[in-house]
């Protein structure tokens, strides 16, 4: 049996083909340039240097990625849960993390997927 499943549709941005808001109507301007993306008010070689920052973290974590492979990582979780595993990979796009002889305080689990968004910090020693 199919159930009727209701659809969010964002009204239509000021040029009628993108989905946003008009930068000169009163919602827009009350947001503040805080609240908006760093984009809609810089100029080019700022972007260009916050661009070049960007890759270098990229580039920095990607590299820790790789240190980690095989070596004993100690994990914190939500809830002041700390646990231990061997770090072996992560996936495209850095969504889960697969471990290997994962300590936890109910046991020991031989692989296991731990999911990035229930990770606070991570250390290893390199």
């Amino acid at each position: 049996m199919s159930a009727a499943v209701s659809v969010l549709r964002l009204p239509r941005g000021p040029d009628g083909s993108s989905r946003g808001f008009d930068p000169s109507s009163p919602r827009f301007q009350a947001l503040g340039p805080s609240s908006l993306p760093s984009v809609a008010y810089k100029d080019p070689a700022v972007l260009e240097e916050e661009q070049e920052a960007r890759v270098a973290l990229r580039e920095r974590y990607l590299r820790s990625l790789l240190a980690m492979a095989g070596q004993p990582v100690n994990f914190t979780m939500y809830e002041k849960v700390n646990v231990t595993a061997f770090f072996g990979a992560s996936d495209i796009d850095i969504l889960n993390f697969h471990v290997s002889q994962l300590q936890t305080p109910l046991g020991v689990q031989r692989e296991a997927l731990l999911r990035c968004s229930d990770i606070i910090a991570y250390s290893f020693e390199a």
